[in-house]
């Protein structure tokens, strides 16, 4: 996706999330929970409760089922928009959006204003019920004014599955271009500032399964290293899949709800149907003989 022509010029921070590589040890929620909790950062965050009140969240997500299972961690958080509804809702400057990119909560301008709760359509704005108070992640901004050259959630990530960048808008367009990124619900326009790679990983739907060979006897052998290919009603594509040393196949990727789909092996320059069925969701088709 572009930056769609984005209104500032200026480097401002955005952050990078490879879902691939969320292991969901949570040293994240906890690093800014660790921030937040009890502290006061005058101008920039009331105190976060001690529970509860995560501003940034783990999801998760399960694809398949039976043995062939993938599961996948997204870590979400205020998206930090460029047209964030959540500005527009408050006109005061409650919430302001800074030159740099980051959209701030103003502890004092905000207080009883739980209306704005709502304002964010990715629900990233939480209440605290003690302070009477909007909160959202800020990136840190306290941190990052006082020189640290990253927000303590990338900091604490064991993986690198956080970066956080301070970039122009045309090396940000050049990254989004070249890593392929994407955003949350890029329909609804709001231009956020949080991009992810491989979030297909998650969201799409996956078909996986087992090819084993009869040798008759009752016994059974993996078929390792052979083509599968997988045709798709919902695009009419075709995409094809090599087996490991178990003889497992999986295809990520499929972005329709359902669909009917064939299999086919090929081996030795043949080629043999596997199965067609209907697909509702991800599924395992478990094992086919060849």
């Amino acid at each position: 996706m572009g930056l769609d022509s984005r209104e500032s010029s200026v480097s401002g921070w955005a952050l990078v999330v490879d879902v691939s590589l969320c292991i969901n040890c949570r040293n994240c929620v906890l690093a800014t929970k660790d921030e937040y909790a009890g502290n006061a950062f005058p101008g920039y965050s009331a105190p976060h409760p001690p529970e509860g009140l995560e501003t940034i969240r783990i999801e998760r997500h399960v694809r398949g089922e039976g043995s062939l299972v993938d599961v996948t961690y997204i870590p979400k958080t205020c998206n930090h928009c460029d047209n964030a509804p959540c500005v527009k809702a408050a006109p005061d400057g409650a919430i302001y959006k800074r030159p740099d990119g980051i959209v701030v909560i103003d502890p004092v301008k905000s207080h009883g204003r739980r209306d704005l709760v709502g304002t964010c359509p990715y629900g990233m704005i939480e209440w605290n019920e003690q302070e009477q108070v909007p909160q959202n992640w800020n990136f840190d901004a306290h941190l990052l004014d006082a020189g640290w050259k990253e927000p303590r959630c990338a900091q604490a990530c064991p993986t690198k599955a956080i970066r956080a960048l301070n970039v122009g808008d045309a090396q940000l367009a050049e990254m989004v271009e070249k890593e392929h990124l994407s955003v949350m619900r890029p329909e609804l326009g709001t231009k956020p500032r949080v991009f992810y790679r491989n979030l297909d990983d998650a969201l799409s739907h996956l078909v996986a399964g087992n090819v084993c060979e009869d040798l008759g006897g009752g016994q059974l052998r993996n078929l390792e290293g052979v083509e599968i290919i997988l045709r798709d009603s919902a695009d009419g594509g075709e995409r094809i899949a090599r087996t490991d040393h178990f003889g497992d196949f999986r295809f990520s990727g499929l972005i329709a709800p359902s669909s009917r789909i064939e299999l086919r092996v090929r081996k030795d320059g043949k080629e043999k149907v596997l199965a067609t069925r209907d697909r509702i969701g991800s599924v395992n088709l478990g094992t086919l003989l060849y």
